[in-house]
């Protein structure tokens, strides 16, 4: 062939495209993905370019470049008929995947037209011979298909819509993306300590920009929540409804406002109505799940015996719930987690131990996830396995990991209480004054682990561990 591979090659890379943004498929379910991209595509229309680009770059990861071809096709109509006057720009992305996709077909011929269609679009758009053109458009693009990859590329997509935004600060689109970007960036930080720009006048500000996106009305009806300003909050929710009675999206969020507000019952007729729609949902099966773990709580917590068939019917609703939701994505940790304690819940033991297994392994956890993973699993060790020794070992193990989090204070509080309990039992074991050194060494509380070092010591005299740790921590104060 006349083209030569290599100037290919280097042209391929230089394209602004799924293929060249580093969105790698084992951070990802693809067939959830594919579920939802395609979910969006029937319920926000305005958005569809962007969608058919993403579902075409996750049919070519799952092995189908026939089918992702056809959903580019679908991308260049709805760039031809919604946007006749701007097609120059707004089809660059579709283009240069058309080019990789080729290119892994080993079509180079049409790879290299198109390759040549996006080089003369940027000559007339730039004036210049450069080929990446800074469109703050592509920017965005890049920003929603991060956004879907999952919140390893939050950074990275919350770059992207500021760049855009720099050009089109007024630009509704880039604005509601950068929102909910914040929106879910703020909720990993609270989980773990940190302080963030919090997203609430972002997303005020979004949904002043877009008045009909009920979706971001949702969001913001959850942050006023969130900052105890709940009634504003379900103003919004009511008038997301309104507007938009029979969206999925705005019916998900409206339930989690209900259920966190208490009135679950009425969360749950929400969901199912929503389910109806879009059945596949991780998202919804995993809500209701939350539910029903909500009114298992209710029945615990107010009588003393509560009926034991609702008992049962309760958790057996929340387990296959959960077992949906991993079905559709699994790599889902929180339904995980959730579905081992629902086990555990039924006495279901072996499937509990299994189901934590299962969380463990999955390949995409943040440092506050192991945490959390090592809380519950404490928690069901002491619990339901009644083994304090094994609950202790693994709120240790959460401890340990050096990253402040939700899950670490549980495992420090845990460790405190539980080791202190066991002392006060009169047990006098050299090694819960060992261990609950060790716990307010983790947490910097020199003065303390000193004390309880000099403890485990007195009992028992020649352990070389305690009298290190001891040695240690007095010539660092």
């Amino acid at each position: 062939s006349t083209i030569s591979m290599n100037s290919l090659k280097s042209s391929l890379l230089k394209l602004e495209c799924h293929f060249t943004w580093t969105l790698l498929k084992q951070d990802v379910d693809l067939g959830h993905l594919e579920e939802t991209v395609d979910d969006q595509i029937e319920f926000f229309i305005e958005s569809n370019i962007t969608n058919y680009n993403l579902l075409a770059y996750v049919c070519h990861l799952k092995g189908s470049n026939e089918e992702a071809l056809r959903n580019l096709q679908k991308a260049e109509a709805a760039a031809q008929k919604n946007h006749p006057d701007e097609i120059d720009w707004r089809i660059l992305v579709t283009w240069g995947n058309y080019a990789w996709i080729y290119y892994h077909m080993k079509r180079y011929e049409e790879a290299q037209t198109y390759i040549n269609k996006v080089e003369n679009s940027c000559k007339k758009l730039s004036n210049t011979d450069q080929w990446k053109i800074q469109l703050p458009e592509i920017y965005a693009e890049q920003g929603w298909a991060l956004l879907k990859f999952g919140r390893k590329y939050y950074e990275r997509a919350k770059d992207c819509f500021e760049t855009a935004l720099k050009n089109e600060p007024n630009n509704p689109r880039f604005n509601a993306g950068y929102a909910i970007v914040m929106y879910r960036l703020e909720d990993f930080s609270l989980r773990q300590c940190e302080e963030i720009i919090p997203s609430l006048e972002l997303l005020k500000r979004a949904v002043e920009l877009n008045p009909k996106s009920t979706f971001i009305m949702a969001l913001l009806a959850l942050k006023l929540q969130d900052v105890k300003q709940a009634d504003e909050g379900e103003r919004y929710i009511e008038e997301a409804m309104q507007i938009t009675p029979d969206l999925p999206y705005v019916q998900r969020y409206a339930a989690k406002f209900y259920r966190r507000k208490g009135e679950v019952d009425k969360a749950v007729e929400i969901l199912k109505k929503a389910l109806a729609v879009t059945p596949k949902s991780a998202f919804l099966h995993h809500q209701l799940a939350l539910c029903y773990k909500g009114k298992l709580y209710q029945l615990k917590n107010t009588t003393r015996y509560p009926p034991q068939e609702q008992v049962e019917e309760v958790i057996r609703l929340a387990i296959f719930h959960l077992k949906t939701a991993i079905a559709q994505k699994a790599k889902f940790f929180t339904a995980h987690i959730e579905l081992a304690n629902m086990y555990a819940e039924g006495k279901r033991y072996e499937e509990a131990e299994e189901t934590f297994q299962k969380a463990f392994q999955i390949n995409i956890l943040f440092d506050n996830d192991k945490q959390e993973y090592y809380y519950r699993y404490g928690n069901f060790q002491r619990f339901h396995m009644k083994s304090e020794s094994e609950a202790i070992r693994y709120y240790l193990e959460g401890l340990k990991i050096d990253k402040e989090s939700y899950g670490r204070i549980a495992c420090r509080n845990a460790l405190k209480k539980l080791l202190e309990k066991r002392i006060q039992r009169g047990l006098e074991d050299a090694a819960d004054f060992g261990t609950l050194g060790l716990v307010h060494k983790l947490s910097g509380e020199k003065h303390k682990a000193i004390e309880c070092y000099e403890k485990a010591i007195a009992l028992c005299p020649n352990n070389e561990e305690y009298l290190s740790a001891l040695c240690e921590l007095r010539l660092s104060i």
